[in-house]
């Protein structure tokens, strides 16, 4: 019985930080499987307006006093619905509570479905399935919807991304073992189109080096080698970051901005492994939220990345001083900063959830309803310990998709307030030579215009930073495709003629990396860009100084004040 106890908060709760899945995969307290309680409550959900009705006919709340509206709803569901009906033994007092209403709910249910002209329960399932969502497909049993990717119509499904982990084991050696049952296909495309059956399939990816793709069906946090962290489930486009930023020099520090949970990081120590510099310098990752730090720290160690990382827990990174003597060694420095997670799969997918009323509330107040984002089934993720693929987005995210315009405008401001000022903030690291900058949306005013903002303030020129070309990036990404939007970085260009010559709208937009979600390619929505300069002899009087001058070029609230979350859902 505890599988309805469990799911019922899901049903009652508001919290919009990462998807439903993601916040049922990463409860670190269901003792019932995640697939099956993300299965409940998205069935639930899809009937829930119907449902509501037959329970408020039937007076079930009034009479059942033990019964919560979210209880409820869950087994009435299963009651009416389910094909094995309520999970719970026969004499459980639940149970029984809402069996001895069967009679009376199943005639308010066939009311119900002749109110609404379908012939039969068959066909009025049929139209919930279609019309309660956009997802393409149903749910024909609790551990297959948990591995399946769900997609909006006329949308390319999602690939299962797996990143080997370097640090403990090879490409070559998990091809041999983890993979070695599996078919290899030319593209993602003929991966996605393949008719499987029984048969498991893989694509090598061309971009970056250690990434393979899977079926959208494949359910991978249950073999060994996730579960021993030789494989890491991250989505491409979280990838590139690290890839583009690249090793640092020998023996130089890398700092990550917005570590939590910790894909990029993990991904960061591994490459610095693979460039033969793990045991001459060190990745301080910082995360001022200190529980998402305990998920990062779990995921360092699960890596194996414990001798290269170190978890700095509760550091707010605005808050590190650029001149303090400790951070004279860092040479790179990833920030990967709260955003408004817009390129995330099934973030702008929703269905409402409508809750049943007791009598009193009826009379006052319209049958309540709560937003419920579609499930998005990409790894982010995870059971109880930090699961490293189907997080999506522990990063953190806000949702701005339901709001007005006047509300997203405002919100989309406050999130590029922030993540510039967190650009120029790591402009200002004495020694850094190459600066990578991430996020999970779609949105120009959190792209381009930010990195292009950056470019042309007077922090990047003092400081001698500009855009890492397209023809400088290491191969796979410079082989990338799409590209930046030239007339967003055109907009602020022209919104300040004269400030910085130089600068060419065309170049940087040739140098920012865009991902689209939903298309053959297999990624998240996503961007990313980089930073480079010359390192050079630089006073700590001079930084100091321009540190000064900094802070007035984005006059500015506390960083506390935006709503955002950074790589949060969906394996980011």
């Amino acid at each position: 019985m505890s599988l309805y106890y469990e799911a019922a908060p899901f049903l009652d709760s508001s919290d919009q930080s990462g998807s439903l899945q993601s916040r049922i995969f990463n409860s670190e307290h269901l003792k019932s499987k995640p697939s099956q309680v993300f299965a409940l409550v998205v069935e639930a959900t899809k009937w829930s307006e119907i449902l509501s009705e037959v329970i408020q006919n039937t007076k079930v709340l009034q009479q059942e006093r033990k019964l919560s509206p979210s209880l409820a709803l869950l087994l009435v569901h299963d009651l009416l619905l389910a094909k094995k009906g309520i999970s719970a033994p026969v004499s459980h007092p639940l149970r029984v509570a809402i069996s001895k209403h069967k009679a009376r709910l199943t005639a308010e249910l066939t009311k119900a479905r002749l109110k609404r002209g379908f012939a039969s329960l068959t066909d009025l399932k049929t139209h919930i399935d279609e019309g309660s969502s956009s997802c393409a497909r149903s749910i024909k049993d609790c551990d297959s919807l948990a591995v399946e990717e769900v997609y909006p119509t006329g949308q390319w499904p999602h690939p299962r991304w797996v990143r080997v982990n370097t640090l403990r084991t090879s490409s070559k050696e998990q091809l041999d073992t983890t993979f070695a049952n599996y078919k290899h296909v030319g593209s993602i495309e003929e991966l996605l189109t393949t008719s499987k059956g029984t048969e498991k399939f893989l694509h090598l990816d061309k971009h970056v080096p250690g990434l393979i793709a899977c079926s959208p069906s494949e359910n991978l946090i249950h073999i060994a080698a996730y579960r021993q962290g030789l494989i890491i489930l991250q989505d491409k486009a979280s990838c590139f970051p690290a890839y583009l930023l690249g090793p640092p020099a020998t023996g130089r520090d890398c700092l990550d901005a917005c570590a939590a949970p910790g894909n990029k990081t993990t991904h960061m120590a591994a490459i610095k492994g693979t460039h033969g510099a793990a045991s001459t310098g060190r990745i301080y990752a910082c995360e001022k939220d200190k529980q998402r730090a305990q998920t990062l720290q779990s995921m360092v160690t699960l890596a194996g990345a414990d001798n290269i990382v170190v978890v700095k827990a509760g550091q707010d990174f605005l808050r590190l001083d650029p001149i303090d003597p400790q951070w004279n060694n860092v040479g790179s420095i990833l920030l990967d900063p709260s955003c408004s997670g817009s390129g995330i799969i099934g973030r702008d997918e929703e269905l409402a959830v409508t809750l049943p009323k007791i009598e009193d509330d009826i009379s006052s107040k319209s049958s309540r309803k709560r937003k419920r984002k579609t499930p998005n089934f990409q790894p982010t993720e995870k059971p109880n310990r930090p699961d490293f693929g189907v997080k999506t987005q522990g990063e953190e995210t806000t949702n701005i998709e339901n709001e007005t315009s006047q509300e997203s405008a405002t919100r989309l401001e406050a999130l590029s307030h922030f993540q510039l000022k967190l650009i120029l903030h790591a402009f200002r690291f004495p020694h850094a030579t190459r600066i990578a900058y991430s996020t999970c949306s779609i949105h120009p005013q959190e792209n381009e215009h930010v990195i292009t903002n950056a470019i042309v303030s007077p922090t990047a020129t003092k400081q001698g930073w500009r855009i890492l070309r397209r023809d400088e990036q290491v191969a796979g990404m410079a082989a990338w495709h799409i590209r930046g939007d030239q007339g967003a970085c055109e907009e602020v260009l022209s919104a300040s003629p004269g400030v910085r010559d130089g600068v060419d709208a065309e170049e940087v937009a040739s140098a920012c990396i865009r991902c689209e979600k939903g298309t053959k390619e297999g990624t998240q929505g996503f961007f990313v860009a980089a930073f480079v300069r010359e390192e050079r002899e630089t006073s700590s009087a001079a930084v100091s100084a321009q540190s000064t001058s900094g802070e007035a070029e984005i006059d500015g609230s506390d960083e506390d004040e935006w709503e955002g979350f950074s790589d949060s859902e969906g394996n980011f």
